[in-house]
């Protein structure tokens, strides 16, 4: 019997071009998920990719960030995200990060159809 290599269905081919944006953001710099979103080209998904970041494993999710540069986590997360991006260099004013300083521009990624 011959294995057969199954194609990504819609759903994951979603977030895979998502996870693709999230990585694309270098260490000491920052996105947010309606950028990423838009990256991914899935405008107005910011909620989608905060779900692919909930369920990822491996990927830099302390770069994303609300629009303005907030971290919208609560608790003890957001202590953890302020802390690792510190520990990368990021700025911040007050409660939130310089985007002016530490925004990374995300273009499209590379779409296979």
């Amino acid at each position: 019997m011959k294995k057969r290599n199954p194609q990504p269905d819609g759903a994951a081919k979603l977030r895979m071009r998502i996870e693709a944006a999230i990585r694309r953001i270098p260490r000491g710099k920052v996105s947010t998920y309606g950028a990423v979103a838009r990256a991914a080209g899935i405008p107005r998904g910011a909620r989608l990719v905060a779900r692919v970041l909930h369920r990822g494993y491996g990927l830099p999710w302390q770069r994303v960030l609300g629009a303005g540069g907030e971290i919208k986590l609560r608790g003890d997360s957001a202590i953890e995200q302020r802390l690792r991006l510190e520990a990368e260099g990021v700025r911040f004013r007050g409660r939130t990060v310089d985007m002016k300083q530490c925004e990374f521009r995300l273009g499209p990624t590379d779409r296979k159809k």
